[in-house]
Formats: structure tokens, sequence, C-alpha cells
């Protein structure tokens, strides 16, 4: 999986060099995990994660936590990957206006939270926020894209793009971003996300299998 942003602004909260107190509406992500979450059993697509309590649109739900590890060791983990092990591994690309491109690695393998259970979907009802809080390296924060009801499974998308993949590239770069996978010796894993957009692979990280 890999997260794709572009921002116009970097998102900061509150830190320890403000003057607020714990109360400051600017104090959300750091404070952890508020909503009561449950781990269960899906038809198709093993564990998921889902909300017991109704959630409104933009409230943050969980952070995707996990190993930072660099580049090399992403992609070491990467192409050890097959459709029999879970991949836990997200890649965010931020840009920013100089053309430079700042990447985090974020693995929740070994160690991580709930989130980690929380499936693709091509029609998430969450989105994934960089979020710095005393640190430049972001926290990977998820947010309600909707309301979301009771009992629903919580889902984002992989890629990041929010439902605009594959026509944020043409077929030649989808073509080719797969032949770099098969030059591994491996397949796009099929997506079972079952929604009417769904674009029947689970997206995947082409830069994590080459040299």
């Amino acid at each position: 999986m890999f997260i794709f942003v572009d921002y116009c602004q970097p998102v900061f909260e509150c830190n320890s060099r403000c003057t607020c107190t714990g109360s400051c509406p600017n104090r959300v992500v750091q404070k952890g995990q508020q909503l009561d979450l449950q781990v269960f059993k899906t038809k198709h697509k093993g564990w998921g994660l889902k909300t017991l309590e109704s959630i409104k649109k933009f409230t943050f739900v969980c952070e995707y936590a996990g190993e930072l590890i660099s580049i090399q060791e992403a992609k070491t983990r990467a192409q050890e990957l097959t459709h029999e092990t879970g991949n836990y591994l997200i890649v965010l690309r931020e840009h920013s206006s100089e053309d430079q491109v700042l990447r985090t690695h974020v693995d929740a393998h070994f160690h991580g939270n709930a989130s980690r259970f929380v499936n693709h979907s091509c029609s998430p009802n969450l989105v994934m926020v960089p979020v710095r809080v005393d640190s430049i390296v972001p926290r990977l924060a998820l947010f309600a894209a909707r309301n979301i009801d009771i009992g629903e499974e919580l889902s984002f998308d992989y890629s990041g793009e929010f439902n605009i993949w594959p026509a944020a590239e043409t077929n030649r770069e989808h073509v080719k971003r797969l032949e770099v996978l098969r030059d591994f010796g491996k397949e796009p894993k099929s997506c079972c996300c079952g929604s009417q957009s769904c674009r029947g692979v689970l997206p995947f990280e082409s830069s994590l299998y080459s040299s």
C-alpha cells in the first residue's frame, strides 16, 4: 500500500512550545484514539475494523501506527511479501512547491495498533492526513471522510488517491508499474472491497521494486 499526499499546506498541531492548554481545539491527534472500535472477522478480507458508535464527518478516528523504517528496509520487506503475507507497509510521499519529495515509510507488521486491521476500499469512509506534533516526522491520522454509521466497517484508500486512480495516470503508466512488479515474479493482489467503483487490484508502490 502507499499513500500519495498533495496538500496545499502542511498540518501542524499545537505542541510543547505552545502556551495553550490541553483543551485547545488544535490538539486532536496527539490525544490518541477516543472512539470505540472493534476488530472483527470479515467474509472475504480477513480481519477488519468497525466502529461501535456513529462517527461524524471530519472526526479523527485513529492513527496508523507502526515502525518508522528506511527506504532500503521498506524495499527489502516489500520484495519479501507474498499473497499469503499480510502487508502493513505504507509509503507516504509529500510533494513540496520546490518539486522535492519527502518520503515516510511506516510498517505496522511487527508493531502497531488496531488501525493495522483497517482494510482498503476504492470508496473509503476514511482519509489519511499527515499531521505533525513536535516533530518533522508526520503522524498518519485517519479522519472520517463522511458520516459513518454504528457497526460500519472502516476503510481507507491505500493509494491515497481517494477514488481518482487510475484516472490520475495513463494506461501506459499503469501497465509500466505492473511490469515492474511482475519483474519480481509477483502479481497484484485482487481487491475485494465490493465497491461499484472497485479497481480490481490493490494499490502498490512500484518504487519499492526498483534497484
